[in-house]
């Protein structure tokens, strides 16, 4: 058996072990929700079972309120599961009137991102263990949900996206759905009278689906090519990628890790951190036409736990950069639209901030206008950032940026190259 093959067995096998199938004091019985403890075969059958109803789901319209909204209207799959517009946000809700307050992410890569935990250190054969890496893990923009089986159930609920009611108004839908019948073979035949577990199985199948590695995670770009010596880059790319993991350059990498793990696993292109970059503030997004209203990302609103942490106001998850070239907004509120702008940004927030922030009626340039100023000490002064002044000399040329670019182009899972 490959290791690649393996890798995917046993991430099945996690799946199922993630979504909890020992039996507990309320279970359904041998073939209801939780069926018990299950030999390898039968984990592999059920998750089988399972990724094949997550499908049909995630395609499925009539899981939203306005019955015109399915997971994949906004993670397209010719879009690497991410959104095909160009908009900062989607609409949603009763009747796609409402609009959201973030950009949607890309659901492919997000295997390998770890828990979230306050202070992340390194495995022993990775990096230092001695060095805490801060706020790190989870999915969603401020990284409130582990799994995807908690992500999945995000959206069904959410006012501004597929905008069920509640577990009850999602066990209806299911009940009505052509698919029925198999959801009741998976989940045991009384599991609609059970709205609460009926929607756990739902995000179950959502979550197991979204494991599966041919889809999700292929590792088929032409840099994962480039690493296993069966592709070239340009001159332009290899430049493009020296200047990407220059810590006097780019120094992309130390956020967006491009060089295969220890054992063998291609890079990820994060870390799974989240840090703050003070994104300039997006007029396009409706949320923001309150001057008193501040996505803070870790601290607010959307996650809710960490109300008051005044140190993690304004910190963003660092997004994988696998398939970023397909994207058409970029950054937690999509105000860039073109990828060469969002590395531009980069290059010169603090050397040119006139040039991204709006000015103020007196002409000055109101920098981090989307951060107030008692979070500017949470900004990430790493370079290419680095205490650089307006006036100063970028870290990028243009030509410099223009590589970067067309490293990033690399990226792209080979599915999406030959869909276009």
């Amino acid at each position: 058996m490959t290791t690649r093959r393996w890798k995917s067995l046993m991430i099945a096998i996690a799946a199922i072990s993630t979504f909890g199938l020992a039996a507990p004091a309320n279970s359904a019985g041998p073939d209801g929700f939780h069926p018990g403890p299950l030999s390898r075969a039968e984990a592999f059958a059920r998750a089988k079972a399972l990724t094949a109803l997550g499908r049909k789901m995630f395609f499925d319209p009539s899981l939203s309120a306005s019955g015109k909204q399915a997971c994949s209207s906004c993670h397209d799959p010719s879009h690497a599961f991410g959104p095909a517009s160009a908009t900062p946000v989607e609409m949603g809700g009763p009747n796609l009137d409402q609009p959201g307050v973030r950009a949607v992410p890309s659901l492919r890569y997000l295997q390998a991102a770890p828990a979230f935990t306050e202070h992340f250190h390194d495995s022993e054969d990775e990096g230092d263990e001695s060095v805490d890496n801060g706020p790190t893990g989870g999915l969603t923009w401020d990284g409130r949900a582990d799994h995807g089986k908690d992500q999945a159930k995000i959206p069904l609920l959410s006012p501004f996206e597929m905008a069920n009611k509640g577990a009850g108004a999602v066990t209806a839908a299911l009940r009505k759905s052509a698919y029925a019948g198999e959801f009741k073979t998976v989940f045991g035949q009384d599991v609609f009278n059970h709205p609460n577990d009926a929607f756990d199985a739902a995000a179950e199948a959502l979550g197991t689906f979204e494991q599966s590695a041919a889809v999700f995670y292929p590792y088929s770009s032409r840099y994962d090519a480039f690493l296993a010596g069966k592709a070239t880059l340009s001159a332009q790319e290899l430049h493009g990628r020296q200047l990407f993991e220059d810590e006097a350059k780019g120094n992309c990498a130390s956020c967006h890790l491009s060089e295969p793990a220890n054992d063998g696993e291609p890079p990820q292109f994060t870390d799974f951190g989240l840090i703050a970059i003070a994104v300039p503030r997006n007029p396009a997004i409706t949320a923001n036409t309150d001057p008193a209203y501040a996505d803070l990302g870790l601290c607010g609103p959307l996650r809710t736990d960490f109300r008051g942490r005044t140190d993690y106001c304004g910190l963003f998850k660092t997004p994988t950069l696998r398939n970023v070239a397909l994207r058409k907004s970029f950054f937690h509120n999509g105000e860039f639209h073109t990828l060469r702008d969002a590395v531009a940004f980069y290059a010169s927030r603090d050397t040119d901030p006139g040039h991204w922030y709006p000015r103020n009626a007196d002409g000055t340039v109101r920098k981090y206008d989307d951060l107030p100023k008692a979070y500017w000490p949470n900004l990430n002064q790493d370079p290419p950032f680095e205490g650089r002044r307006p006036g100063g000399k970028p870290a990028l040329t243009d030509a410099e940026i223009d590589d970067i670019v067309a490293f990033l182009q690399t990226l792209t899972d080979a599915d999406q190259v030959a869909a276009k």
